[in-house]
């Protein structure tokens, strides 16, 4: 499986979760939080005349002519926001598009600006392919990674999954 967008962002929220969904055990379907996020970006997109683009095993929420810009539901976990964005702009980057970062948050819970810019650097193109690596062979693991047991556990798609 190519790695995307959504198993970076895993990989740095719980990587049991990026495990279970690399391996194909989808259960966002009935999570209430990918559910507002989806609607979030359904909204934006009828705002936005360059709204979500699809290009190899990504989706892009904007590209402008200077930003690709994703859409975040929240800054809660803006490491994961900052790495799916940085894996987007070398994807882009690698097609001989270059475009600086942008994340939008709707709802802001931990920063005090809603807009984070991101730009792709060699030092973070370096550790991302470090970060695709290991994601790559913790997916062809047997092993499933230990569950967190976090308080974000209780808002997560795989929770029934791993405590019931």
């Amino acid at each position: 499986m190519l790695v995307n967008g959504t198993l970076i962002n895993y990989y740095f929220h719980c990587k049991r979760q990026c495990y279970l969904h690399g391996n194909r055990l989808n259960l966002e379907d009935n999570s209430e939080s990918v559910k507002i996020g989806r609607a979030i970006h359904e909204e934006k997109e009828d705002k936005m005349s360059d709204s979500e683009i699809a290009i190899d095993n990504i989706k892009l929420d904007g590209l402008t002519s200077k930003y690709l810009v994703e859409i975040k539901k929240s800054d809660a976990d803006i490491e994961a926001c900052k790495w799916q964005l940085l894996l987007y702009l070398k994807i882009l980057k690698d097609k001989g598009v270059v475009r600086e970062g942008k994340i939008e948050f709707v709802e802001k819970n931990k920063q005090t600006k809603g807009t984070l810019y991101v730009n792709l650097t060699n030092e973070n193109e370096i550790q991302l392919e470090k970060y695709i690596t290991e994601i790559e062979n913790m997916l062809s693991e047997e092993k499933i990674p230990a569950v967190l047991n976090t308080s974000s556990c209780n808002k997560c798609a795989y929770y029934e999954y791993c405590y019931i």
